[in-house]
């Protein structure tokens, strides 16, 4: 996606569901579980963001898509993460390529990134976005990356667009942007927390 339609506030929809799914859950007790479905609905909004980065980020909207599509479509036979994850540990699945908490954890980490994107350009000076997503992507992704993904990334941040054009791509102002990207920081650390919870209360880790 190069950008929204003129119409369309890609950040505001954002938010706004982050908002709507960090309200129905508590980070530390887990006692409230979350539908799978307005999970991965509310993930599905992110997806044009990594396509309004440009190249470098390619891979990482390519494999976040799918990932999220793979999450919608068990939406309709599964109907909290938990379950989710208890099935494939039951089923002795977890780590393999392909299943749904593997999905998961990959999708988590879409929206960690996101998260520390938003969260360095709302703290840096400039146009430039190329230092917010080299720091995003070096904390985030670059550890579960080989050699040659690490090269064409860093290669691609040199095609980032300006925070400009990504603000104009997304039909928001500088102020209204901020709004919005902060409203995504605060509400998105406690879902991303919640989510490694149901990882390392199960014994699974998070570095797989």
């Amino acid at each position: 996606m190069a950008g929204a339609n003129q119409n369309e506030k890609p950040l505001r929809k954002i938010a706004e569901a982050f908002k709507d799914l960090d309200n129905k859950i508590d980070s530390q007790t887990l006692s409230q579980e979350l539908e799978v479905a307005s999970f991965s609905s509310a993930c599905s909004l992110v997806s044009p963001l990594f396509g309004c980065l440009g190249i470098a980020f390619k891979f990482a909207e390519m494999d976040y898509v799918a990932k999220v599509v793979d999450l919608a479509e068990a939406s309709k036979s599964i109907a909290t993460l938990q379950s989710m994850i208890d099935r494939d540990v039951e089923a002795n699945c977890v780590k393999k390529g392909g299943s749904h908490s593997r999905n998961l954890l990959r999708v988590k980490r879409g929206l960690d990134m996101v998260r520390l994107l938003f969260e360095q350009i709302l703290t840096s000076e400039g146009n430039s976005l190329k230092g917010p997503a080299s720091t995003a992507y070096a904390k985030v992704f670059a550890p579960y990356h080989g050699w040659a993904i690490r090269k064409a990334v860093a290669a691609g941040m040199y095609a980032l667009p300006t925070k400009a054009q990504l603000l104009r791509k997304l039909n928001e102002d500088e102020t209204s942007a901020r709004i919005h990207m902060q409203e995504y920081v605060t509400s998105s650390a406690p879902l991303i927390l919640y989510i490694d919870n149901l990882f390392i209360s199960r014994d699974l880790g998070l570095d797989w």
